[in-house]
């Protein structure tokens, strides 16, 4: 089998190395099948997209929408070598699935606007698929209603025309998007389960995504009603692509 890549920006080991071994276990691969690229750390290596399966894009600390004065020089030079990777991914209808960050960065490519009216508290929200969102391979087996992590700044508050919403959210409309038939981004977290957003409320307790003081209120949100049915998308997602 051709392998995935999972492109992370993660700066902090164990939430790295946890998130690559979440991504390991929901979609069923192992590492030799999912090879992990940290883009923080250093340039996208030249990658053959014959090679390869697809590319799944993680979540992390960036924001897409930030000023661009705000912005890290390693996030700038990540930004930019992703885009020029989505001019390819979506020229050729690449199969592509970004979660939580990668929502930013494909939606941002795609003339999306992602602004901060549509930020999510760290913890569970219930998704809702469209009437697409059903109908897609990509939420095969699924219900059309479950529980899944969320925890972002920044969103989609609006689609470009030829975006396929398939899911939303109460407090979220856009949870979820298809661009032509294989592009992907979901905002919440399809590789996510219990102790691994504990890691991650931990690990990022002073990067702004919830008050000081605020840490046990976060961690009991996060664990209010089981999350059973997202890892399904990474699964669907290397059934469908793998070759």
């Amino acid at each position: 089998m051709k392998p995935f890549i999972l492109i992370a920006t993660r700066a902090e080991d164990e939430p790295a190395d946890e998130e690559y071994a979440l991504f390991l276990r929901a979609s069923g691969l192992d590492e030799r099948d999912l090879v992990r690229i940290r883009l923080e750390a250093g340039p996208l290596p030249a990658l053959d997209l014959d090679a390869i399966s697809g590319i799944i894009v993680g979540g992390g600390p960036y924001n897409a929408s930030d000023p661009i004065e705000l912005k890290s020089p390693a996030q700038r030079r990540a930004e930019a070598e992703l885009a020029t990777l989505l001019d390819e991914v979506v020229a050729r209808d690449i199969p592509f699935l970004g979660a939580c960050y990668g929502i930013g960065t494909l939606g941002l490519h795609q003339g999306a606007v992602i602004d901060r009216r549509y930020g999510e508290p760290i913890g569970v929200t219930t998704v809702t698929l469209t009437d697409a969102g059903a109908a897609d391979p990509l939420f095969a087996s699924m219900p059309t209603r479950f529980s899944a992590f969320v925890g972002h700044k920044e969103a989609a508050s609006t689609l470009p025309p030829h975006a396929v919403l398939l899911a939303g959210s109460a407090a979220c409309p856009v949870q979820a998007f298809r661009i032509g038939r294989n592009a992907y981004a979901t905002q919440f977290h399809p590789e996510l389960d219990l102790p691994g957003i504990t890691t991650r409320i931990h690990a990022y307790a002073g990067y702004g995504y919830f008050a000081a003081g605020e840490l046990e209120a976060t961690l009991a949100a996060a664990a209010r009603e089981p999350v059973e049915h997202t890892d399904r998308v990474l699964a669907n997602f290397v059934s469908r692509y793998a070759r």
